[in-house]
């Protein structure tokens, strides 16, 4: 059998235990990246394919006329046409829950730095100010506390559920949202509602059409003076130009974004070096090396699940 990564690059980045994928009867073939026009070439001889990002569309599934496994190397499905998948009789697998732990330390790795100051600070102190100071301690910038604040978290699935439960060892209170359109259920509360009392808003919900532009103008507007938001899901859940302008009038009082509308981003207007307290990262809440040990080696069980005939992750 004959195996193709398409974009192994987006995983093997630094060094990574790959034996587990060698260890399947498969003789793999690894490519860094696959751009769209290149796919239907790469897999047509392919009877398992591994893919992270790389778009597999009813056109290159068509191609792939061996093809019997595709194994997404993440959560999301987005990028796989489930329904030609399911008409050629293609099992499609997944990968849950291998990236929470990382995800949730991100999460709070950017509330705590922007809650202290942590890049202005570092940034101060290198520029010679606290040297210069006139007292022991420099505090030129607020200080705040996590605990007593209160947390709004969209989406509680795992990842909303594990930053639950972070939040609460920091002594915090947590606010749920409930989903739109949905009669509040016990311990939810309706997105208006919730935006209105939270300190820290953190989004963790799937982008679908429905989330799309979930939190904009209206929506930053309707959260407190101050406010912290937290975005490591997707970046099309809010929209951009309304959280640069809600951060430069300080409506909101910072924004950690680990993700943005396009990847990698070209003139996203996030990416100015005049936005007050904004950090972004590239997308990297999810890339401890742990977590992508543990994806690699569920990609591999998932492998060997469907080589013995007892497929595992299955996507329907």
């Amino acid at each position: 059998m004959r195996g193709i990564f398409l974009d192994a690059g987006s995983l093997v980045q630094s060094a990574l235990d790959m034996t587990p994928l060698d260890g399947a009867a498969i003789g793999w073939g690894y490519y860094d990246a696959t751009p769209p026009a290149a796919v239907p070439e790469r897999i047509a001889e392919a009877d398992i394919v591994i893919t992270n990002k790389v778009m597999l569309d009813e056109k290159a599934l068509a191609a792939a006329k061996r093809l019997k496994l595709v194994c997404i190397a993440a959560t999301g499905t987005n990028n796989i046409d489930l329904e030609a998948a399911k008409r050629r009789g293609i099992t499609v697998c997944n990968v849950r829950g291998y990236a929470t732990p990382s995800v949730v330390e991100h999460v709070f790795t950017l509330l705590l730095a922007l809650m202290r100051h942590l890049p202005d600070y570092h940034q101060a102190v290198q520029a010679g100010r606290w040297q210069r100071s006139a007292h022991f301690s420099f505090i030129d910038y607020p200080i705040h506390e996590l605990h007593g604040k209160m947390m709004g978290i969209v989406g509680y699935g795992e990842l909303g559920q594990a930053v639950e439960r972070i939040a609460i060892a920091f002594g915090m209170r947590v606010l749920i949202a409930e989903r739109s359109g949905m009669q509040p259920r016990a311990g939810r509360v309706p997105l208006p509602e919730l935006l209105t009392q939270v300190d820290v808003l953190s989004l963790h919900c799937p982008l679908t059409d429905e989330t799309r532009g979930l939190i904009g103008a209206k929506e930053l507007r309707a959260m407190k003076r101050g406010a912290m938001l937290i975005n490591t899901a997707r970046g099309g859940l809010v929209d951009e130009l309304a959280l640069l302008e809600a951060l430069r009038s300080r409506h909101l009082g910072g924004a950690g974004v680990d993700v943005l509308t396009q990847e990698p981003p070209l003139d996203n207007p996030l990416l100015g070096t005049d936005i007050p307290n904004l950090i972004v990262t590239p997308h990297i809440a999810w890339a401890s090396r742990e977590a992508r040990q543990r994806l690699v080696n569920e990609v591999a069980a998932n492998i060997e699940a469907f080589l013995q005939g007892t497929p595992r992750n299955v996507v329907n």
